[in-house]
């Protein structure tokens, strides 16, 4: 029997509260049980546009920085971010370059070094250096400086099957109950009989969303 339980991660690259998170999240993985399995889902916050942000919704994000910053203190942004650049409210194109990124595994494990490498890239330029990863020169950009083939990359970030494979984390993200942005779920492999009538008892899969703090790990593994 396969004992091993599924924590999803659901998450956005340029999610600000994801950001705030990542200190918490990686002391979580390493106190994980040993029975769990992490999975990364890309929940995906905005659409492609090439509208620029609108001055109200440009105050609303610096003002969830500032707030993030009060609440888990020792997060970092960089608020150059609104004077050197222009911003649009579209995040779909850095879900795509993390999924372009693990196309160029060569294994799984690889596959996971190369999407938690893009998932850095994108919110170290984001928060801390004021680079735009709406943009696709900049994702091009982080491609280069984690090794990847960059010519591969252009081609897979805005190809068919990227944008299949988003819409697909997106939905199973909706699905299994992710609510916001980080949420964790877990997957137990515990099975559950529905209320059915009689002797044929469907079964499926037991789900439970992870309570979390920004500032404690332990909230956390006490629910796994």
């Amino acid at each position: 029997m396969n004992n091993i339980r599924t924590l999803y991660y659901i998450h956005d690259p340029m999610c600000s509260w994801c950001w705030a998170f990542v200190p918490t999240w990686e002391k979580i993985q390493g106190s994980l049980p040993s029975d769990i399995e992490v999975v990364y889902l890309l929940g995906g916050l905005a659409p492609d546009s090439d509208s620029p942000m609108a001055e109200q919704m440009k105050l609303t994000i610096a003002g969830y920085w500032q707030t993030i910053q009060e609440r888990v203190p020792g997060t970092q942004f960089n608020y150059d971010f609104w004077k050197k650049c222009q911003p649009r409210r579209s995040t779909y194109p850095s879900c795509r370059a993390v999924i372009a990124a693990k196309a160029q595994a060569k294994n799984c494990d690889e596959a996971n070094v190369l999407e938690k490498a893009m998932v850095r890239a994108i919110q170290e330029g984001y928060y801390l250096n004021a680079r735009n990863p709406s943009d696709f020169d900049t994702l091009v950009a982080f491609a280069e400086e984690i090794g990847l083939d960059v010519e591969r990359f252009e081609l897979d970030l805005n190809s068919e099957s990227t944008i299949e494979q988003l819409n697909e984390e997106m939905h199973m993200a909706r699905s299994i109950g992710a609510q916001g942005f980080p949420s964790l779920i877990l997957k137990s492999n515990k099975l559950a009989k529905a209320e059915e009538t009689k002797s044929r008892a469907l079964k499926k899969p037991q789900w439970q969303n992870v309570p979390y703090d920004y500032n404690d790990a332990s909230v956390t593994l006490r629910h796994l």
